[in-house]
């Protein structure tokens, strides 16, 4: 709308072509899907009025909010700003900490002027960090015109038509009507004026608009433009699309992967790798010419003969720190943690309030008031979040920190009969004869001078130890730790042979024998009754809980011992139930077991553990499938391997 006609720039984009008419505005546009044309018109001042001009065709049309500094992440640094008449905006007031001002953002405007004043911001803060004692210095520019001040928007010559249509926010229509209409309703604060309108609430957050509105606003309440104040400038400065909100979380980028120090090891040796949550974890390692069911099985049984090593990082761990830790997780498990003695492991077992198992993990006490919590691969950051939850808001007498380490550490598992000749020559300052670090036993010390937390525990049912190392050299550990196992014929192993190994024993995985509706004593699991409280406890009495037809874990063996069962297959009393009959349970884990060269399933029964060697049926589509209920322990029932 300027009137001037003159300038270098001006007279620049006239000689390259560029057609400028001055003294002219936009008063209308033209286009049904996307703009085709704008209409143009010229301001007559004495009669209040803006008369009709040339219609140009176009396919863009550009509007600007005038030289307005960008001081919104001054504004974010809790900076304050004030009207400058001579600049016609809203300036820093002075410097916050961590924020240098220089340039634009604070009214310097010709180019030389901005060079200059960047290079003495710059040497300010290099001394002030006491690096040097730069000073300001002049840089030469062949040309630095001063930026003209960018008039306010005078709504003096708009009649009340007009200022329907003069847009003072293009992206939420916001004319100078709308704002007058606020002020005549009482709207005085900038604040209120822009909810009222929703001036400055587009995805630009009033970088092209609130210059004008704050101006229009101040001129029909008749105050200077520094006295409305300004509106908060809110993060991000720049607009996020939609698209890159979203558009990320597609394909391979639709979650997070995350992967353990041994990833880029595993990969080089052939492994086949499965999802467990974020993590990608090595499901089987096959041989030459070996397939699936082959590499499992070799792996299974390299465990139960000789050793086997297993990258366990993926479980969740937490830190819990202080001088109530003991009496935090006594409250929050199950079991009683608050007597487990330093150097002791316990497996513990976290329920919900309506009593349902939702996690379980092994609790180390690694001194009076430290303790190392694991949790399942999945239920990491849930466990966390459930305990801070608790901690800040039930337990709030329990003076005790809560910390993620799950990146922190590394965790090499080795189970089977060798697995303490294997470790023996690595580990330093911890005996490993059963006297010294028993079974459940936890102990700190290094491995080829690496710190190490080393935990006695199994998940295989032999003779197991957890190795913990800083993740930053868990891939060195593990090398020589695998090394050390192939000597003696041992081998690395993934999580389905895990599953099997676990699955022979009779051990449970949380969300596989638990679907949210299972308690401990389904589980046959034993429960703190002695405890005064723990989360979940008060819901372990309901009646509902203790029904005898409750499902509980059992075992499976199917009459055809070739025949491994579906995961999730029904189970009925008969083999060829009518429609409508209800399921007596389900499995919920079904494997081919090396070691007893047969198939064995967990399952869900009603008053499963009542009706051991009965016969039930799992109706298949070829047929029904004749089982046996028995003991869920296939293997080892004493549990004699697991002490050495």
């Amino acid at each position: 709308r300027r009137a001037d006609g003159g300038g270098p720039l001006m007279e620049e984009a006239r000689s390259d072509g560029i057609a400028i008419d001055t003294g002219a505005l936009v008063i209308g546009t033209e286009g049904r899907t996307r703009i085709s044309r704008v209409a143009t018109g010229r301001i007559d001042t004495s009669r209040n009025t803006v008369t009709a001009g040339d219609k140009l065709d176009c396919d863009l049309l550009a509007m600007s909010g005038g030289w307005t500094p960008s001081v919104h992440l001054y504004s974010q640094a809790r900076g304050k700003l004030a009207w400058d008449a001579d600049v016609g905006a809203l300036l820093p007031t002075g410097d916050v900490a961590g924020v240098r001002l220089a340039g634009a953002c604070r009214g310097v405007s010709a180019l030389d002027a901005v060079l200059e004043d960047g290079f003495a911001a710059g040497a300010r803060a290099a001394n002030a960090s006491g690096h040097g004692t730069g000073h300001g210095r002049r840089i030469p520019v062949a040309h630095a015109p001063a930026t003209r001040r960018t008039p306010l928007l005078d709504d003096g010559w708009l009649d009340k038509r007009s200022a329907a249509r003069a847009f003072v926010d293009f992206q939420n229509d916001v004319t100078v009507g709308d704002i007058a209409l606020a002020a005549r309703e009482g709207f005085q604060s900038v604040e209120h004026i822009k909810r009222y309108t929703t001036a400055g609430m587009a995805t630009d957050q009033g970088k092209t608009s609130n210059h004008n509105t704050i101006a229009v606003a101040a001129s029909l309440l008749g105050r200077m433009p520094g006295e409305i104040g300004h509106t908060t400038y809110r993060a991000p400065y720049t607009p996020v699309t939609f698209g890159t909100l979203a558009g990320h979380a597609r394909g391979a980028q639709f979650d997070p992967v995350r992967r353990t120090a041994i990833d880029a090891w595993a990969r080089s040796r052939g492994a086949v790798f499965e999802d467990v949550g974020q993590w990608q974890r090595v499901r089987y390692l096959p041989r030459a010419h070996e397939d699936m069911h082959e590499a499992i099985a070799r792996e299974c049984r390299a465990v139960r003969q000789t050793v086997g090593v297993f990258d366990a990082s993926t479980l969740g761990k937490i830190e819990v720190v202080g001088p109530d830790a003991a009496r935090f997780l006594d409250r929050m498990y199950v079991n009683a943690l608050a007597s487990l003695g330093v150097g002791r492991c316990r497996y513990a077992i976290l329920l919900n309030e309506a009593g349902f198992v939702i996690d379980d993990g092994i609790v180390a006490r690694l001194a009076p008031d430290r303790f190392h919590v694991t949790t399942t691969t999945g239920g990491a950051a849930r466990v966390l979040g459930l305990m801070e939850d608790y901690l800040q808001t039930e337990f709030t007498d329990c003076t005790c920190w809560l910390t993620s380490v799950t990146e922190q550490w590394g965790v090499i598992a080795v189970q089977g009969p060798r697995a303490r000749e294997v470790i023996a020559p690595l580990v330093e300052g911890v005996a490993l004869d059963t006297s010294a670090l028993p079974h459940m036993g936890a102990s700190e010390g290094r491995i080829l001078g690496v710190p190490m937390r080393l935990m006695r525990v199994s998940f295989t049912g032999e003779l197991g130890y957890e190795i913990n190392v800083p993740a930053g050299h868990a891939r060195a550990i593990w090398e020589r730790v695998v090394a050390a196992a192939d000597a003696v014929g041992g081998t690395v192993y993934g999580t389905e042979a895990m599953h099997v190994l676990r699955a022979e024993k009779g051990y449970i995985i949380v969300g596989q024998e638990s679907d949210g509706t299972v308690t401990p004593g389904d589980l046959g699991l034993p429960v703190g009754s002695a405890k005064a409280d723990f989360v979940g406890k008060r819901s372990l009495a309901r009646p509902d809980m203790l029904k005898p037809d409750r499902r509980q874990l059992v075992g499976l063996l199917t009459d055809d011992p070739l025949v491994v069962l579906e995961e999730g297959a029904q189970i009925t009393a008969m083999p060829d139930p009518p429609p409508g009959t209800p399921a007596l349970g389900h499995v919920t884990s079904a494997y081919w077991s090396p070691t007893l060269g047969r198939s064995i399933a967990l399952a869900l029964v009603s008053g499963g553990r009542s009706q051991q060697w009965g016969t039930l049926h799992v109706p298949m589509p070829g047929g029904a499938i004749r089982v046996r209920i028995v003991d869920p322990v296939f293997h080892d029932v004493k549990g004699a391997r697991v002490h050495g």
